[in-house]
């Protein structure tokens, strides 16, 4: 008798939906994540929305808020050494995935000393040092470096006419 080798159905079906909701980015993630911590260096680069006290904005595959930084102009960006260090660039990790509206959207640009940093919209993008949790927004409207930072919508606009709070909503901000 021969055996067979094929993988139980309920495996290769999971593996399926975790490959899914990979690709689909947007629809997968959009209920956010409640996880206490984040990395500035997930293991790929995964676009999502997120609904905060800001509204539905730009997220990474962890919930943690995507910002645009107003001083860039284009896809260059203006925001290096210690700017950088409170403000990481959103790093490119494989193959950008989000929502098939949103995949055209994606793009990435090379940084001095040749890291690649992902782009939405036209925009560079950057994570909030003082964002500990899927869903903050602590860096929201702070006028840092030159010129003010803000979340992007599913668009790729800032969204400006929202006040600075936290997901539990609390004002945020940082004191360095």
């Amino acid at each position: 008798m021969k055996r067979s080798k094929r993988l139980p159905l309920y495996v290769a079906g999971g593996a399926g939906l975790s490959a899914l909701g990979v690709v689909l980015g947007l629809t997968a993630t959009h209920a956010g994540s409640t996880a206490s911590a984040v990395s500035t260096s997930p293991a790929s680069t995964v676009v999502a929305t997120r609904d905060t006290a800001l509204g539905q904005i730009l997220v990474d595959g962890q919930g943690r808020t995507l910002y645009l930084f107003a001083k860039d102009t284009g896809t260059a960006s203006t925001c290096d050494d210690s700017c950088a260090s409170y403000w990481p660039p959103v790093p490119v990790s494989g193959v950008p995935h989000a929502a098939p509206a949103a995949a055209a959207k994606l793009g990435a640009i090379t940084r001095p000393g040749g890291s690649q940093q992902l782009t939405y919209a036209g925009h560079p993008l950057y994570y909030f040092v003082k964002d500990r949790k899927a869903g903050q927004t602590t860096g929201q409207a702070l006028d840092k470096f030159g010129a003010k930072w803000y979340a992007l919508d599913a668009a790729g606009t800032a969204v400006v006419n929202a006040p600075a709070s936290d997901s539990d909503g609390t004002v945020g901000g940082y004191g360095y």
